[in-house]
């Protein structure tokens, strides 16, 4: 903080609509805790931005200072991008309206919505946009790299809906990004993260979606797990593009319709939604039913918005959180194989892999349409290690990046930036693949001088 006098200090407070948080004082520590508890920065101040006006005074600040620069969104980053440490974070979380316009099947979305905020508004117009799978995430983050949910097969990544968005650069300039304006911004913002400039408004399409959807649980023991899996691969391609179904193996959280001598075992869940009508539900997830003899099952119609919130309880915030991910274009034997040894040797009860399934619509957009470039996956695999202890941290760790190298020869080689952790900057040419360079110099053009890189970052050229 040597850098920034008192003085400066003073004259950013009396400049701002929103509030500056300094270390030491009320609320501070409590408004540098993000969702990933693995993640424990110190920065030099918090703006707490109330608009527009306040992130362009933050970014200039910063800038004029030479001060390390944070984007806070919903702070749900497995890698912690939302914090620095000795810098300034730009805290957005305030900044939560989502404005539908039924008409039009437009949303107007500030940067600290989370997908719960979203689905709140839109789905009092029987509207929808795919998002993620956990509604405590924030909007911001998950659209810039990509974003995809279980409405994907139907909608497309959430990246496809975005028509425009409001864009604070580098310089301070506000720009409106769209297929008509800033093209190559707007083309770089769909996927290429929090690279290039501070989002203050998303518009989205929407889609006509609920507000009932079919779908719920099948959860079958670990040991038909096999079967199960090869069916699952061989059923995918036969699926309507309105039903998503996710295989997730971990111990068996104590569920209420599973018997209380299943909890804690291992187990295989098909997580499944159905988001045509919902009296047509029962027969587009039959096939699931039939993949092995479930130990429980739930299933039925629901609010899309219920569901939407179903795993919350697994994704609390608070717990130590490490993360290795795959693209996989489909399920080999070997990686199922690698799949079974890993749940044998789970070193947390809430540690889990999960191969998250999208595909359909996801995949015919042409790679060059947007940054987030992965369009051949058919399934977005996932290593979640999770646990409270930080004496578990090592073995935690380890288990994750051992069970990844087991799978890297069974995937694609690229990977969802979203799940990528703070150490992973190696993977970023892999996260963008064809797309990597045309963002460099888009970078270049944007923020040369690499101001927006507490991110997986693309550096300019220059």
């Amino acid at each position: 903080m040597a850098t920034v006098s008192s003085s400066a200090i003073d004259e950013l407070k009396s400049g701002i609509r929103g509030q500056l948080l300094l270390p030491g004082e009320t609320g501070f520590d409590q408004a540098r805790s993000i969702w990933n508890a693995m993640i424990d920065r110190h920065p030099a101040m918090i703006l707490r931005c109330a608009g527009v006006a306040d992130v362009r005074r933050g970014v200039t600040f910063a800038r004029d200072h030479d001060l390390p620069l944070a984007v806070r969104g919903g702070g749900h980053n497995i890698g912690g991008s939302a914090l620095c440490d000795d810098g300034l974070v730009l805290d957005l979380s305030s900044m939560k309206s989502v404005r539908i316009d039924p008409a039009a099947r437009r949303a107007y979305v500030e940067p600290g919505a989370t997908l719960r905020d979203f689905d709140h508004e839109a789905q009092a117009f029987g509207l929808a946009t795919p998002l993620g799978i956990n509604s405590t995430t924030g909007v911001a983050g998950l659209t810039l790299g990509g974003g995809f949910g279980w409405i994907s097969r139907k909608f497309g990544m959430t990246v496809d809906s975005l028509i425009s968005a409001d864009v604070v650069t580098a310089e301070g300039e506000l720009l409106h990004a769209s297929a008509n304006s800033h093209d190559d911004l707007f083309w770089a913002i769909r996927g290429g993260g929090g690279n290039f400039g501070v989002v203050t408004c998303f518009e989205f399409q929407l889609h006509p979606l609920g507000p009932l959807v079919y779908g719920g649980l099948v959860v079958l023991p670990i040991e038909q797990a096999k079967d199960a899996l090869v069916k699952y691969r061989a059923a995918t391609a036969g699926m309507p593009d309105e039903l998503s179904v996710w295989a997730v193996l971990r111990l068996a959280p104590p569920l209420p319709f599973l018997p209380p001598e299943v909890h804690g075992t291992p187990v295989v869940v098909f997580a499944m939604c159905y988001c045509g009508a919902p009296e047509s539900g029962p027969s587009a997830v039959e096939a699931v039913r039939g993949f092995g003899t479930p130990v429980g099952e739930h299933l039925g119609p629901m609010p899309f918005a219920m569901w939407q919130q179903a795993f919350d309880p697994l994704l609390t915030p608070g717990a130590r959180n490490y993360w290795k991910s795959h693209n996989l274009a489909g399920i080999e034997d070997g990686l199922i194989d690698a799949l079974l040894a890993a749940i044998g040797n789970l070193p947390s009860p809430q540690c889990e892999i999960f191969l998250g399934q999208i595909g359909a619509q996801t995949q015919r957009v042409p790679v060059a349409a947007t940054a987030y470039p992965s369009r051949d996956t058919q399934y977005a695999m996932n290593v979640h290690g999770r646990w409270d202890d930080a004496a578990d941290d090592e073995r935690c760790i380890a288990w994750s990046r051992a069970f990844f190298d087991a799978a890297a020869p069974f995937a694609l080689g690229s990977v969802y930036v979203n799940f990528m952790t703070q150490e992973e900057g190696g993977r970023i040419a892999d996260a963008y693949g064809p797309n990597y360079e045309r963002l460099v110099a888009v970078k270049g053009r944007y923020d040369p001088h690499n101001l927006f890189r507490h991110n997986q970052n693309i550096r300019p050229a220059v």
